[in-house]
């Protein structure tokens, strides 16, 4: 395995690519779908169990981590990677989008943001340099540039300030990272809903020179009809020899729409949130495990899947122990989702190669359409 970060791409289909992301730590397949491992762990998996599922890159969070339980503890134990026993790549968030939503407890300034902590209220400040200080002191592969995301709706010229004021904060991260080989830094494109902002953040980002290119600000209340809008013509603002990675997206749908567009990575809490919810992403559409037409169902959440929740478990069983609050629920629920959420980046990326893509997407939707499996009669 190279010592140095770079990326290729095997085979497009449209605007939609499959390729690799290589590391030092190993070799990231494209599109990716990163599991979110916010505290470093995924909740209710082992490290080798998400690795299983078949992802190839953890993220971590900035924001998180440095509260608790702190960067440079993590650091004295050999890094995030020895610390959570993932041997793999990692990439860390710059702690930018935390903050956002901590805007009761924040203030802001050109120099970055000082805030309280959500934990026991205690004062901290992060900007560029200091993000880039702590994602140094984690360990982490990829490291995500710092930045600010307004909440949509938003005006267009607070939309524009923001995102100008993140590509000067772009620069100051670009600068405090230095050069650290085998590590990579990403810039995160700005601008909201509006195509000539997006386009002059990308222009600013391009200026500056990144290892990735994030597309930021999506996900954030749009809906997904602007987010598509958006993504129509954002990928194509950014370098084609360069990932680019849609932050916190997504649903299943969301996923496709965004692979068809031209993105190469995405991570998103919602596989691992879902199962300690008792909610199922399958083939068919979405599996609400809580419902009583569960209880006395002997078949299991998917048929065709081959993850231990239904090579071994029922729906009934499933369903008592989210309602008797077993934690061996939201384990066996999130291991389904994410082993689903990899099967379908794996379906995208051989789709992609063989140039089906718009066979697999029709095949994806009409599964979708069908709903979920029809109750048994006897079920409640």
């Amino acid at each position: 395995m190279s010592d140095r970060f770079s990326f290729s791409v095997h085979a497009t289909d449209g605007r939609a690519r499959t390729g690799a992301i290589r590391t030092p730590r190993g070799e990231i397949r494209t599109p990716a779908f990163m599991p979110v491992g916010t505290a470093a762990t995924v909740k209710a998996m082992l490290p080798e169990s998400v690795r299983a599922t078949g992802a190839d890159i953890l993220l971590g969070n900035t924001y998180h981590l440095m509260l608790r339980p702190g960067a440079e503890r993590i650091a004295r134990l050999g890094g995030l990677h020895r610390f959570m026993n993932w041997d793999r790549p990692i990439l860390t968030d710059s702690g930018g989008f935390q903050v956002m939503s901590l805007a009761g407890l924040r203030r802001l300034t050109e120099e970055g943001v000082t805030f309280s902590s959500h934990i026991d209220g205690s004062k901290h400040h992060l900007s560029p340099e200091t993000s880039m200080e702590i994602q140094r002191l984690l360990g982490s592969d990829i490291v995500m540039a710092f930045d600010e995301c307004p909440a949509l709706p938003a005006s267009e010229e607070e939309v524009a300030q923001s995102m100008r004021m993140s590509m000067r904060w772009a620069q100051r991260s670009r600068d405090a990272f230095g050069d650290r080989p085998g590590h990579a830094l990403f810039g995160i494109m700005q601008g909201g809903v509006t195509r000539a902002l997006r386009e002059e953040s990308a222009e600013a980002l391009k200026a500056i020179g990144f290892e990735g290119y994030a597309i930021g600000g999506l996900a954030v209340g749009e809906g997904q009809e602007a987010m598509f809008g958006v993504l129509d013509y954002a990928p194509g603002f950014l370098p084609a020899d360069k990932p680019r990675y849609l932050m916190g997206v997504g649903k299943p749908d969301d996923i496709v729409g965004a692979v068809l567009r031209g993105v190469d990575m995405m991570d998103c809490v919602l596989p691992s949130r879902s199962g300690r919810t008792g909610q199922a992403w399958t083939r068919r559409g979405q599996v609400n495990i809580k419902n009583a037409r569960h209880a006395d169902d002997p078949r299991p959440l998917d048929e065709s899947c081959t993850c231990p929740a239904c090579t071994g478990y029922s729906r009934a069983y499933l369903h008592h122990v989210f309602r008797a609050g077993e934690m061996i629920s939201g384990m066996l629920l999130t291991w389904h989702n994410l082993h689903y959420f990899q099967e379908l980046m794996a379906g995208l990326r051989d789709a992609i190669s063989r140039g089906e893509l718009a066979g697999f997407v029709a095949q994806f939707e009409a599964m979708r359409a069908q709903g979920d499996i029809e109750p048994l009669s006897n079920a409640g």
